[in-house]
């Protein structure tokens, strides 16, 4: 069932939000990114060092995207029951 999947996935993502630090700090960063990435694409013309900016931010935000998701894995390899 997906949707009992996916509210464990976001009760384990609200666990970790309160109990892991490393989690914290990258929910917090991946937000900042993407914050960064909706500004530049608010705008109608993006510079070449804007689309340059653009880009690597969406690399960052996927990077800490996938290690969020190795976090939640690991807990859920160390609380299966």
């Amino acid at each position: 069932m997906p949707g009992m999947e996916q509210n464990a996935q976001e009760e384990i993502k609200a666990h970790l939000m309160q109990t892991n630090e490393k989690y914290r700090q990258l929910t917090e960063k991946h937000r900042e990114y993407k914050r960064q990435v909706e500004a530049l694409e608010a705008k109608t013309a993006l510079t070449a060092q804007e689309e340059l900016e653009e880009h690597r931010l969406k690399k960052l935000k996927l990077h800490l995207k996938d290690e969020m998701e190795q976090l939640v894995s690991q807990y859920k390899l160390q609380h299966a029951g």
